[in-house]
């Protein structure tokens, strides 16, 4: 088991000491062992077990980003932004489609009362915050 032990450190070498971390890592440890137990219950010999629970782990990339680690080789400050941009563009565009069906059926249904300005508001906050996400990257 030294050799998950040594893998696990090795996944969260770059990311800065923290409980969560040290929590996140002793998880994936302990899945790691019990995957590992698993297969050398059902006849796997240990070192092959323990390679085919590394393999089928796999990596960590989503776990860093919640953590708020990027590996700049895979993901640099250019790609991150470009990213961003794409949200921006995708949550104005959702908006303009989200809103020009609320005053469809508002209109439609309704025209004698004007309601869709009230979830148009609601609406605006997701453009809002990517413009602010995209900013900031920028």
């Amino acid at each position: 088991m030294n050799k998950i032990k040594n893998h696990v450190n090795e996944l969260f070498k770059d990311i800065p000491k923290s409980e969560e971390k040290e929590i996140i890592k002793q998880e994936i440890f302990q899945n790691l062992e019990e995957k590992v137990y698993d297969l050398v219950a059902q006849g796997k010999e240990e070192e092959d077990a323990v390679n085919k629970a590394i393999v089928e782990f796999g990596n960590i990339d989503e776990i860093k980003s919640e953590l708020g680690v990027y590996n700049v080789n895979r993901d640099g400050d250019g790609k991150r932004i470009e990213r961003a941009k794409i949200d921006l563009n995708f949550s104005i565009w959702g908006s303009i489609l989200i809103i020009a069906l609320m005053v469809f059926i508002n209109l439609y249904y309704s025209p004698s009362t004007i309601w869709f300005v009230y979830p148009t508001f609601a609406i605006l906050w997701w453009p809002l915050s990517m413009f602010y996400r995209w900013r900031k990257l920028k």
